[in-house]
């Protein structure tokens, strides 16, 4: 069956089937001649256990091993129970000093927060985890070096399609051909400062988070 019919019994977005074959999770077969995916009545069950893993918030490298065979489901449920009782804790933690912040009069300027900081410390040291500030802003930041970028490429490529139309109306000078260029030289400068950019955000920046 073709990937719109699996979409609609597995209740599933084309986006996430095709991911999760990306992630190794799905291996549906190509049709000979044209290589378009064939998805069997197995594909769709092993779709419906992925959705029912995740919409338990399994992590995909969990939901592979017992895919796999390597875990039983009772293994891989008790190992995931693990987890959501320490989620669990965290989350009472983190419930307990909202609460005690509640209590607290006056404005969020006239907060101490340097003691709830420290306090939040002692917390973690001994295995407390609280959300996780450095993912969440690198997600930002990344967000924003791509809408730079995206605007400077999308400039860069009117102003070199308007050139190449001027040189095709009629015969234009040399310089207006070297001019041509430039937009391009700009082009590639701006793709590869994006991907300096990015590098940094998943390096350096995350290790300065760590610290909240």
């Amino acid at each position: 069956m073709q990937i719109k019919q699996v979409e609609l019994l597995v209740g599933m977005s084309q986006k996430n089937i095709r991911f999760y074959e990306k992630e190794g999770l799905l291996c549906p077969r190509r049709e000979a001649g044209n290589g378009y995916r064939s998805y069997t009545d197995e594909d769709v069950d092993r779709l419906r256990r992925i959705k029912l893993l995740r919409k338990l918030d399994v992590p995909l490298s969990e939901i592979a091993v017992m895919l796999e065979g390597r875990l039983t489901l009772a293994q891989g449920m008790r190992r995931h129970l693990v987890t959501l009782e320490n989620r669990r804790k965290n989350l009472d933690t983190a419930q307990a000093l909202c609460a005690e912040l509640a209590k607290e009069p006056g404005l969020l300027a006239e907060l101490d927060a340097a003691k709830r900081l420290e306090e939040m410390a002692r917390l973690e040291e001994t295995g407390v985890r609280f959300v996780d500030v450095k993912e969440r802003d690198r997600k930002k930041r990344a967000r924003g070096a791509w809408l730079a970028a995206g605007i400077f490429v999308a400039l860069m490529l009117v102003t070199e399609a308007f050139l190449a139309w001027a040189l095709s109306t009629e015969p234009a000078p040399l310089g207006v051909a070297v001019l041509l260029s430039i937009p391009l030289l700009f082009l590639v400068g701006a793709l590869l400062a994006l991907r300096q950019r990015i590098q940094e955000i998943k390096g350096g920046e995350i290790d300065d988070y760590r610290n909240y």
